[in-house]
């Protein structure tokens, strides 16, 4: 039986994209995106919590990414999960999860003119 590797986050963008080229001109965005759940308590209280994500955005999502969305941004990112490892400066191995997107919403309002 096939597995499903699917993860859909709204949320608000940490920071502007900063759009990369790698080799063969190939772009790429590394986002940060931040959700918040909120609930109530037992004496009613308001209590939240902010996730934050990292997201990884390839060549025509890259492009749009930078061109269009900035810090505080709202965007519905759809993709899947991935985990990769690196070595860090002690030469330890450290592991991030990252989402891959595959689709991007904007969802903040038009501003008028």
């Amino acid at each position: 039986m096939k597995g499903l590797n699917k993860v859909t986050l709204i949320g608000n963008l940490g920071k502007d994209p900063e759009l990369r080229k790698l080799e063969g001109d190939i772009a790429v965005v590394k986002l940060t995106l931040a959700t918040t759940e909120g609930y109530k308590d037992e004496k009613g209280q308001t209590h939240t919590h902010t996730e934050w994500h990292n997201v990884v955005l390839w060549r025509g999502l890259a492009e749009m990414a930078e061109k269009y969305l900035k810090k505080g941004s709202m965007v519905c990112i759809e993709g899947k999960l991935r985990t990769r490892s690196y070595e860090d400066k002690n030469k330890e191995k450290r592991f991030v999860t990252e989402v891959i997107g595959d689709n991007v919403i904007m969802l903040d309002k038009k501003e008028s003119t």
